[in-house]
């Protein structure tokens, strides 16, 4: 499937800014089924610094916002080419050692709530993937999807114990559950294709764990499936910190407002 995809990022200072880098993780990887045609970065009242490859192979940009700014725009857009593996990606690659992803973090520390379902869910003798999709299913049952009730500092503890919350929070509760489990889980960030729109509000995230006769293997906590086609992956982490599309810090700017704009559709590839 091919799918082009554009996304715009604003931000708002309420004063004019006296300094600021901004990392962004806006780059798509090249891993199994997934290319990338073309890819291009635009920036307004702000520009690159240098690209690097961090610890997870994420590309990051580092980005020098203008002295004085009160607005900065940085749009993406590009097309990428996808497969549908039934969301297994394969061998472990990158800087850490796959026992990296067995320690938990702060945003995916399991609390009562998670050991209880763990405890419900998480059979010993049974097939790691079906255990994994069991797992999927019984926190989406738990956690209702919705929107405007967490932040990116939501533990997973703390949105599972509310019963609701948005893809982030999905895939820390998975994270968090799969490692105390033993299983080496990590955070997704990217796009999902969806059926019924083009424009969306915000990218996408889930979760992936290892298995040992297939490798890394993705799970879609909000929308009950493993990825396909329509998914593509940006960057993987410990946490959404490691993988957040925009981090960074200002001087002499307050009450920055973040706004999205992300659109991804199918292109009819010509024969």
């Amino acid at each position: 499937m091919r799918l082009s995809i554009r996304h715009t990022t604003r931000y708002r200072f309420e004063t004019p800014v006296v300094h600021a880098l901004q990392r962004l993780r806006l780059t798509p990887k090249e891993t199994q089924g997934q290319e990338i045609l073309d890819w291009e970065m635009e920036y307004e009242h702000a520009h690159p610094e240098l690209t690097y490859e961090d610890q997870h192979h994420n590309t990051v940009t580092l980005v020098a916002v203008e002295q004085g700014a009160q607005e900065v725009r940085v749009t993406c857009r590009g097309t990428v080419d996808t497969h549908d593996h039934a969301g297994v990606i394969g061998r472990h690659a990158g800087h850490l050692p796959l026992w990296s992803f067995l320690g938990q973090t702060d945003l995916t520390r399991p609390g009562p709530g998670m050991r209880t379902l763990a405890s419900e869910v998480m059979k010993a003798d049974e097939d790691r993937i079906d255990a994994l999709h069991r797992l999927s299913a019984a926190i989406l049952d738990k956690v209702a999807y919705k929107t405007g009730t967490t932040h990116s500092r939501t533990a997973a503890e703390e949105a599972f114990a509310a019963g609701n919350g948005v893809c982030q929070d999905h895939a820390h509760i998975f994270i968090g559950i799969a490692r105390s489990q033993g299983i080496p889980a990590r955070y997704v960030s990217g796009y999902l294709m969806m059926n019924d729109r083009v424009e969306q509000e915000a990218g996408h995230a889930w979760a992936e764990a290892y298995v040992d006769e297939l490798g890394w293997v993705g799970f879609d906590i909000s929308n009950g499936i493993s990825p396909d086609a329509r998914y593509v992956r940006v960057a993987t982490g410990r946490d959404y910190r490691d993988a957040a599309p925009v981090t960074g810090i200002s001087f002499g700017g307050t009450s920055t407002v973040l706004e999205v704009d992300v659109a991804v559709e199918q292109q009819q590839v010509q024969q």
